[in-house]
Parts: C-alpha cells; sequence; structure tokens
C-alpha cells in the first residue's frame, strides 16, 4: 500500500511541541483525528499508550513509530510530525526522536499492519529521505519527502 493512501498533507505537522511522551502521543493522537471524524483522539490516544507499554516503538535514527489497532476503523491512517526539539523516547538506540510517524490499523490488519510498518522503517532507514524531512521548511516538504522515492 503506497504511503499516500495512509497520509494525507493535512496530517503533518511541522515543529510539533511534544513536552515528553504523553504529551507527544497526545498530540499525535489528535491529529490522526484530523480529517477522520469518526476517530475519538482519546481512543486512539489510549490505543497509542496501551501499544507503548508493551516496549517502546522508538526504531532508531531519531525516529518512532507509534502505533495501534483499533475496532471500527475502515482502514489505515497514519499522521507524520517532525518535533520542535528533539524527545527522550526509550528508542532501541537511546538516541532522542525527532521524526514521528504515528500508524493505525484496522483491528482485524494483521498482515497489513507488518508491511506498513516494514514500508515505513525502510523509508526511514534511507538516509537521503530521512534528511530531507528533517530539513524541510514546510509541511508540504516534510510530506513529499516520506512519501516520494528517493535514491
Amino acid at each position: 500500500m503506497p504511503l499516500r493512501d495512509i497520509l494525507s498533507p493535512a496530517r503533518v505537522a511541522l515543529h510539533l511541541p511534544a513536552p515528553d511522551k504523553n504529551g507527544l502521543l497526545q498530540s499525535m493522537g489528535n491529529l490522526l483525528a484530523t480529517g477522520n471524524p469518526g476517530l475519538d483522539p482519546a481512543a486512539v490516544f489510549q490505543g497509542l499508550t496501551d501499544r507503548e507499554r508493551l516496549g517502546s516503538t522508538g526504531i532508531g535514527g531519531g525516529v518512532a513509530i507509534p502505533h495501534a489497532r483499533l475496532p471500527g476503523l475502515p482502514q489505515a491512517t497514519g499522521a507524520l510530525a517532525l518535533l520542535a526539539q528533539p524527545l527522550e523516547y526509550q528508542a532501541i538506540d537511546r538516541r532522542p526522536v525527532q521524526l514521528v510517524f504515528a500508524l493505525l490499523v484496522p483491528e482485524e490488519a494483521t498482515t497489513g499492519h507488518l508491511q506498513l510498518l516494514a514500508l515505513l522503517a525502510r523509508r526511514f532507514s534511507n538516509p537521503v529521505a530521512r534528511e530531507r524531512m528533517l530539513q524541510a521548511k514546510t509541511p508540504p516538504e516534510l510530506y513529499n519527502a516520506l512519501v516520494e522515492e528517493s535514491p
């Protein structure tokens, strides 16, 4: 599934303030609800924090991919943020996080969920794409840096 299918430019934030991990997950829940009138930001926040309690979704390289399965969600949806300041996130490499992609998938999506996580991990591990995201000056630049193929 192309990232354009799950990420709307309206759900991209640049210089998102995040005082702590819970504040970040709450902000990402609000961002995920943008353009998704059926999504309750509080339920999204709960899903993201429940998953985070199982282990950090900080994948290294300054990137986190918090994710959750939600009952009644018709299709996968995502939100992307470049944080105002790097945030301690208990990432696998112990580096603070600055790029965050929050992903929601339908409760019954198992294989699709894993495929999306793998796709996101590949995109964020691409140093050219990651640097473009970190240097983005506008939300559309950040969006394009993620969804466009990079060498």
